[in-house]
């Protein structure tokens, strides 16, 4: 996903500041896809000057709140129809996971402790976030259901994140870490 679009489709519920956008990033998206205030506000500035988006008030302090055009509109439907899906995940734990044979055993168990924790956690939030969501708690909107399905993949991808931690807790790491420096 790019930001591009993820603006996009925020700003189709309706106007919404920069501040506004950044903070919604980060309730819905959080960990699963981070939005920084400077690229936010940087984008924003080239949705305006492409027309995809314009100006909706100018607020106390120069804070102005955006609104989707016609022409933005049909930009997320075009990429939500047609644009490649990009599949990369980077997940850092992972990456990590694959030199694991560097570490000290006693290390290796307490980061796979950090990591089950976090992403145990993690889907924990998420699922209560569901669970309200559920409950009917933020209505039934087009746009709650939609969100609901994602909540549920964050779930699903932080508990099998969580799994995977403790099942390599269980794979057997060397008995010490491998003295790298003797082969060379």
């Amino acid at each position: 996903m790019s930001l591009r679009h993820g603006l996009l489709g925020l700003l189709a519920e309706g106007p919404a500041s920069g501040y506004d956008l950044a903070r919604r990033f980060q309730e819905v998206l959080g960990q699963i896809w981070p939005a920084q205030h400077p690229k936010i506000y940087a984008e924003l500035r080239r949705l305006t000057d492409q027309g995809l988006i314009e100006v909706d008030t100018e607020g106390p302090r120069r804070r102005k709140a955006y609104r989707i055009t016609d022409a933005g509109l049909d930009e997320i439907r075009d990429w939500l129809n047609t644009g490649e899906i990009d599949h990369t995940m980077r997940v850092q734990s992972l990456l990590r996971s694959l030199f694991f044979w560097l570490m000290d055993p006693d290390d290796l168990r307490r980061r796979l402790d950090e990591e089950a924790r976090f992403f145990a956690e993690s889907a924990a939030r998420y699922r209560a976030y569901a669970n309200a969501k559920d409950r009917g708690e933020f209505g039934d909107s087009p746009q709650v259901r939609s969100m609901r399905v994602t909540i549920e993949a964050g779930v699903r991808l932080y508990q099998a994140l969580a799994d995977w931690a403790e099942w390599a807790k269980t794979v057997s790491p060397p008995s010490t870490p491998r003295d790298i420096s003797a082969d060379q």
